[in-house]
């Protein structure tokens, strides 16, 4: 067993502006957290500046190298073996770009170490949650993205596409990775909704979410389509 019962695992593509700044503020926080970055082969030199922080953070932080954008499904998915493989008890997904808060990383783990959850979800949507800095356009467009996969797939999680999340290992032991099938938005509603159809519980965390200051949004309309016809496809699975 680790030292650590938790790894965060954050997958980059051309994050260069925010990924020393994160890498600092996540070994800052008052629990112990292992970091693994799992790198799209940015061309910006995000992998190198993770490689030279490697040595003052000896055995928390953690790279793997991959060749060309894979997709976050697939990132994720790579980390979520390698932290199988490396006996980790809590495994978190966090984007780099400080939209996700690291010091809410705190209240998802204790969500799932204290109250006994199998899962925990950053929410923007349940009481206490919000949004910053987005234009009112996408603001509308999230929340009834979020509505739409609720009505869809009758699941009671208000914000449905979060990717802020900490899972126990029970939960990624259980599922079966081989057949998730979606790689962006698409992905964070089949990872919820298979862990939902396997009994495990959920607590959605209230967060404040920020749209990014630095760099590039990686959304995209390709991406926007597969969560819109992925939700169809699961639920036309399940029927």
């Amino acid at each position: 067993m680790n030292a650590a019962d938790s790894l965060v695992i954050i997958p980059t593509y051309n994050e260069k502006e925010n990924i020393e700044k994160m890498i600092h503020k996540v070994f800052s926080l008052p629990k112990d957290f292992h970091l693994l970055i799992i790198d799209d082969g940015s061309p910006d030199g995000t992998a190198d500046i993770v490689k030279g922080l490697m040595t003052q953070y000896p055995g928390k932080l953690h790279i793997e190298e991959r060749t060309g954008k894979q997709g976050l499904g697939t990132a994720y998915i790579h980390g979520f073996r390698w932290a199988l493989k490396h006996n980790y008890e809590y495994v978190f997904e966090m984007d780099a770009d400080f939209s996700h808060n690291p010091d809410d990383l705190v209240r998802l783990y204790e969500a799932c170490a204290n109250e006994g959850y199998d899962m925990s979800v950053g929410s923007r949507y349940v009481n206490g949650g919000k949004v910053e800095n987005w234009p009112m356009n996408r603001k509308l467009m999230s929340y009834f993205a979020s509505v739409y996969v609720r009505l869809i797939l009758w699941i009671g999680i208000r914000d449905t596409t979060a990717g802020f999340k900490c899972y126990t290992r029970k939960v990624l032991q259980t599922i079966n990775l081989t057949k998730i099938r979606f790689v962006g938005y698409a992905f964070q509603i089949e990872m919820k909704y298979t862990a939902l159809k396997h009994g495990f519980k959920i607590k959605e965390v209230p967060i404040t979410f920020k749209d990014r200051e630095l760099g590039y949004s990686k959304m995209s309309t390709k991406i926007f389509k597969e969560a819109f016809f992925g939700v169809l496809i699961m639920r036309g699975k399940e029927l």
